[in-house]
């Protein structure tokens, strides 16, 4: 355990399901690691979509987690439960959490961090644990993707799809993108993809058809699901996989399983959030062993918008809302 621990913090509340006024200021406990776990002094904290989804009342915690949102965090460590033998008091670490990240300390399971180097601000740092993990479980592990084959990632701009744009490049993908304006278009080339394909101006199925000289693409990662769902598998080749990790256009879909069956295709899909500690912890070992060492020597850094003070976490997430910003949004609680 820590010494000198402060009795209570400060943190932002879910105080009803709503708008961003929703959440709100209060004064919590500070929680004490049980085995396992470590005690996090926040100096930042991600924002991300499903924030906003739990803010609205439609993503509750799972079993156990912190009611307050936050899914990521970046700090030190100010405290340590029994049995965590690999970390010690003072280390600079981010870490995927279930939840809690929006308050000045956050508990954390000691197989979800990540050590952060010299090079990375915390920041950044704080800006890479739900993208990274998210990416590399679903783009990777359940869309089998290989150097030299074509990806295709809906909401190019975003935190989940720069990251995905910038893992793909660094392992030998060609990464189509879709983005709602010429801008984010721009914005998504200069990240790294290689085809940025405005959607409210042609439609992308044709455009990644011609592209690909009519084969399709290897994967398709997608936030949209609903009427996207056919689209997506008239996008992908034959044996081509569909992710899906969200369903911002809906949760239902009508395919073609004839087309399907015919093309050999897989759906598949999943969410992070609600999986076991010890998925967790083997999904980080992963990480560590393969994207890790690209973090560290530089190769691979978040896209970063804006920093917003925790206090403030009502205007970051209009600021999401709002659908104008390009990567990473992140709160400041101990800068």
């Amino acid at each position: 355990m820590g010494s000198s621990l402060p009795h209570t913090m400060t943190a932002m509340e879910i105080a009803r399901p709503g708008g961003p006024d929703s959440l709100q200021l209060v004064t919590c406990d500070v929680p004490r690691p049980g085995a396992g776990e470590v005690l996090i002094k926040v100096a930042f904290a991600g924002v991300n979509r499903p924030d906003i989804f739990q803010r609205e009342g439609n993503y509750a915690p799972p079993e156990g987690a912190s009611p307050l949102p936050g899914l990521e965090v970046a700090g030190e460590i100010a405290a340590i439960g029994d049995d965590v033998d690999a970390l010690a008091i003072g280390d600079r670490i981010c870490a995927l959490v279930p939840g809690g990240g929006y308050a000045e300390y956050c508990l954390v399971p000691a197989g979800h961090c990540l050590p952060v180097p010299e090079s990375l601000s915390l920041k950044e740092a704080a800006a890479l644990p739900e993208t990274l993990f998210t990416v590399w479980h679903n783009v990777f592990e359940r869309g089998w993707v290989k150097e030299g084959d074509t990806l295709l990632v809906h909401g190019g701009t975003s935190g989940i799809g720069t990251m995905a744009t910038m893992l793909g490049k660094l392992f030998g993908l060609t990464v189509f993108v879709t983005c709602g304006s010429e801008d984010k278009c721009a914005r998504a080339r200069e990240i790294g993809a290689d085809h940025a394909i405005n959607y409210k101006q042609e439609d992308f199925v044709e455009r990644v058809r011609t592209l690909t000289g009519g084969k399709g693409v290897d994967c398709v990662l997608d936030m949209v699901a609903g009427d996207y769902t056919p689209r997506n598998l008239k996008a992908l080749s034959v044996e081509g996989r569909l992710v899906t990790i969200a369903v911002l256009g809906g949760a239902k879909a009508t395919i073609n399983m004839a087309q399907l069956m015919m093309r050999r295709q897989t759906i598949t899909g999943s969410t992070l959030r609600a999986r076991s500690d010890e998925f967790k912890t083997l999904l980080a070992q992963e990480i560590a062993a393969n994207v890790w060492p690209l973090v560290e020597d530089g190769s691979l850094r978040p896209v970063m918008d804006r920093s917003f003070a925790l206090s403030d976490a009502p205007d970051a997430h209009r600021h999401m809302e709002a659908g104008d910003h390009i990567g990473k949004i992140v709160l400041e609680v101990h800068g």
